[in-house]
C-alpha cells in the first residue's frame, strides 16, 4: 500500500512540473529586431518595424525604456523611417518591447540644381 501512495504522489508531483514548464514556455526568450519604423500607434502603444523579412508590431508598456542615444525618450518621439532596435519578449502572441533604442532617419540631402549647365572657366 506504501508503494501505490509513494507511485501516486511521485506522479502527482511530476506532472505538476510538467505543467509549470509549459507555462513558463509561453513566454520566448527576448528577441532583437533591427528595422525601420513603419508606423506608431500611440493609442494602442504600439509600432511598426519594418526589418528584412517582415514587419513586426511591438507592444510597449511602462516597463519599456525608449532611448535616443543616452537620452530618455518616449513613443511621441518615434518618427517613420527612424532606424529603431528593439528588445522584446513575446508573450501571448503579443511582442511587448523591453528596450527601443531610436538612430534617427538620415536627413535628406537637398541640394539646388540648376537648370543652366555647368560652363567650365578656361584661362
Amino acid at each position: 500500500m506504501k508503494r501505490i501512495s509513494l507511485l501516486i504522489l511521485s506522479c502527482l508531483v511530476l506532472s505538476s512540473l510538467f505543467s509549470q514548464a509549459t507555462a513558463v514556455d509561453k513566454v520566448r526568450v527576448k528577441q532583437i529586431t533591427l528595422g525601420e519604423v513603419a508606423a506608431v500607434d500611440a493609442t494602442a502603444n504600439s509600432l511598426t518595424v519594418r526589418g528584412k523579412k517582415a514587419e513586426v508590431v511591438i507592444t510597449t508598456d511602462e516597463r519599456t525604456e525608449i532611448k535616443k542615444g543616452s537620452i530618455r525618450s518616449s513613443l511621441a518621439d518615434l518618427q517613420i523611417g527612424d532606424k529603431v532596435t528593439v528588445k522584446y519578449l513575446e508573450t501571448d502572441g503579443r511582442s511587448i518591447a523591453r528596450v527601443i533604442d531610436i538612430k534617427s532617419a538620415k536627413a535628406e540631402k537637398t541640394s539646388v540644381k540648376s537648370n543652366e549647365p555647368i560652363k567650365s572657366q578656361k584661362k
